[in-house]
């Protein structure tokens, strides 16, 4: 008798990366019971402990461990498989995976996901945030069909196909009570050691994770999204570098305070990237989209 389920290694994946079986049960649209009853009856069947609970997060075992590990591949093979019968018979995606980096406001994408649903193709949409390499990283992990605002360039091996929006303006901005503030311009490398930097944790998990913006010994305050970055320097908590266009509103309040600094970050292009394999209608309909579409361009402009 099969003691594994699908249903079971989603949950399971959904554990370890929330925390928590409440987390968990949110995003796979569960009642917490439901999802202690799943785990409690896999390791009965299985004769094996997979969750450590003794603490406030609960932690996988070396055994359970090496059941997600697994398993990720088995959810990965089984999405893959549904995918392909489907695109077979009606050249439609079941679903198609979208990550969008956190620099980009996801409210950029809501018109085109609103045009898309009148195509009526069954297609599910299923979008996710990245980070710094992580982008790169959900194309090379299979995480992500078509990844929005990937920077630099693909990581090696080949097999990726890109389109370009334009660079990245960043600004180095603190709030105007902030030790840096009221410094002479241009700053030294050496006196913004001494302060510290708010960035964004890479959300890479095979490829090696970047740093960006961060000088060597400089403190550090990581937040998890581009959000709560902003929040950060806004409220003096640290300094760093931001997308122009994000902060453009708070410069104008003056709220943050923009400074000229001696070595200039260099500005990257931003990226539509997907693998050149597979390509569905959903995915071409999405690429068609983006490159006509100026709204990323425009955004990144101001």
């Amino acid at each position: 008798m099969l003691r594994l389920s699908l249903e079971a290694l989603q949950i399971i994946d959904a554990i370890a990366r929330k925390g928590s079986f409440a987390a968990a049960a949110e995003e796979t649209y569960r009642v917490p019971s439901a999802v202690t009853y799943t785990i409690k009856k896999l390791e009965d069947d299985l004769g094996v402990q997979l969750f450590d609970r003794s603490g406030h997060r609960a932690r996988l075992t070396e055994a359970g461990q090496a059941l997600l590990e697994d398993g990720r591949l088995l959810l990965r093979a089984a999405n893959d498989i549904e995918c392909r019968v489907k695109r077979v018979a009606t050249g439609w995606e079941t679903e198609l995976r979208i990550a969008l980096d956190v620099l980009l406001p996801v409210e950029l994408l809501w018109p085109m996901l609103a045009e898309f649903d009148t195509l009526e193709s069954g297609t599910r949409i299923r979008l996710s945030r990245e980070a710094l390499a992580g982008a790169w990283d959900a194309l090379a992990d299979n995480r992500a069909d078509l990844v929005i605002g990937a920077a630099n360039e693909a990581p090696a091996g080949g097999g990726y196909a890109t389109h370009v929006f334009g660079e990245m303006n960043f600004v180095f901005a603190v709030a105007p009570h902030h030790p840096l503030a009221s410094q002479p311009e241009p700053l030294p490398a050496s006196l913004i050691r001494e302060h510290r930097v708010v960035a964004i944790a890479d959300s890479a998990r095979t490829l090696l994770p970047r740093t960006v913006g961060i000088l060597a010994g400089q403190p550090t305050l990581t937040v998890p999204d581009a959000a709560a970055k902003l929040s950060a320097q806004i409220a003096g908590l640290g300094c760093g570098y931001l997308l122009r266009s994000a902060a453009a509103p708070y410069l104008a309040d003056g709220r943050l305070v923009e400074k000229v600094i001696q070595e200039a970050r260099p500005e990257p292009r931003m990226h539509a990237a997907w693998r050149t394999s597979g390509t569905g209608k959903a995915l071409r309909w999405w690429l068609d989209r983006l490159v006509q579409d100026e709204t990323i361009n425009a955004w990144l402009a101001g």
